[in-house]
């Protein structure tokens, strides 16, 4: 009996080593496999800043000792009909925050088409910064906005969502409204959803998080993005997800690049299982009460008062109320006078 009771843990011990050792070689190759290099064969316009040789040090982003607040730039890029060499714009901007104290996670969404100060390339759009200087240029231009240090960025494309949502069995959603839009120059990309709960594949997942085709254009789609990337981020902490974790590693591993150590995705890894994703807070950036529409050079952009920006933004890290009810009137005001051409003298 005893005999084979020590059969039996020596079994188990194995059997545990083993599924140890299968999860970590898994999790260090994928690590290595992503993290941003020069001779980057993904995505080699990414990988430096269009000079070459490197990223300036003035873009480097700063360390993460594991007791700050992380954050942590997503781009999402549309890599579609781009030349060689050509590096794409951010189709989509957003950050994910996490306080490793409370625990507390926070997803804002960057609007594409806010108007900012790219460092060394003047005032522009914020999607072009990675076209004009990578993702190092998109982390420092987000970071300035915003009022925070960014320490991480995480750049995908179509393909990467896709395999994503596969990967970890689709998402359950409920679609608030029929979609409906049709891609002329590549039908593969047509857009046809019905309103209702449903079963999101990668395919259709795409669909959802790109339409933009209504009266609000990117101000609902960047809702429909947090909305679906919390219930994704939901999805990554259940006992399924993490058991095939090995799996979905390997099936988003072509599509992903990163300037996280093995070291980094480990300590924030371990951090985003203990986040409180449920109720987690999101926000678009600008907020309504805060942005303002003009036209610049003929095209319309996003404006935005930065000071206020950034104490909108350190409000809701702290979970208060960005506008209290007098703020909320006085920004009204300001949006009518705005509307108005101003106030007559």
């Amino acid at each position: 009996m005893a005999r084979t009771v020590r059969r039996f843990f020596v079994v188990l011990l194995i059997l545990i080593l083993a599924c140890v050792g299968y999860y970590t070689y898994g999790f260090v190759k994928f690590a290595n496999n992503i993290q941003s290099k020069p001779e980057s064969t993904k995505f080699p316009t990414l990988s430096a800043t269009k000079a070459g040789g490197g990223t300036p040090e003035s873009l480097l982003p700063p360390k993460w000792e594991g007791k700050e607040r992380v954050n942590v730039l997503i781009l999402g890029g549309d890599s579609r009909g781009l030349k060689k060499n050509e590096i794409p714009r951010s189709d989509s901007m957003m950050v994910a925050s996490v306080d490793p104290v409370t625990k507390k996670a926070v997803l804002l969404s960057i609007l594409r088409d806010t108007y900012v100060k790219v460092p060394g390339h003047g005032d522009d759009r914020i999607n072009t910064a990675v076209s004009l200087g990578g993702p190092h240029l998109a982390m420092k231009t987000a970071s300035e906005l915003l009022g925070i240090p960014i320490q991480y960025y995480v750049y995908t494309d179509f393909q990467g969502f896709i395999a994503l949502v596969d990967a970890i069995g689709g998402i359950e959603l409920d679609v608030e409204k029929d979609m409906k839009y049709r891609d002329s120059e590549e039908p593969e990309f047509d857009i046809n959803l019905k309103k209702g709960v449903q079963q999101l594949s990668g395919k259709t997942a795409l669909q959802y998080v790109r339409f933009r085709h209504d009266a609000l254009s990117d101000f609902s789609r960047t809702e429909r993005q947090r909305k679906f990337m919390t219930a994704v981020a939901q999805k990554m902490q259940t006992a399924g997800s993490l058991i095939r974790m090995p799996m979905i590693l390997n099936s988003i591993d072509p599509y992903i690049e990163t300037n996280l150590t093995a070291g980094d995705m480990l300590k924030l890894g371990t951090l985003a299982l203990d986040a409180k994703t449920e109720g987690m807070a999101s926000s678009q950036i600008p907020p309504a009460e805060l942005l303002v529409e003009k036209r610049i050079g003929g095209a319309e952009v996003i404006s935005v008062n930065r000071d206020k920006l950034r104490q909108y933004v350190k409000a809701v890290f702290e979970g208060r109320d960005p506008f209290p009810p007098a703020e909320k009137k006085a920004s009204a005001n300001e949006q009518t006078k705005s509307t108005n051409g101003g106030t007559k003298k």
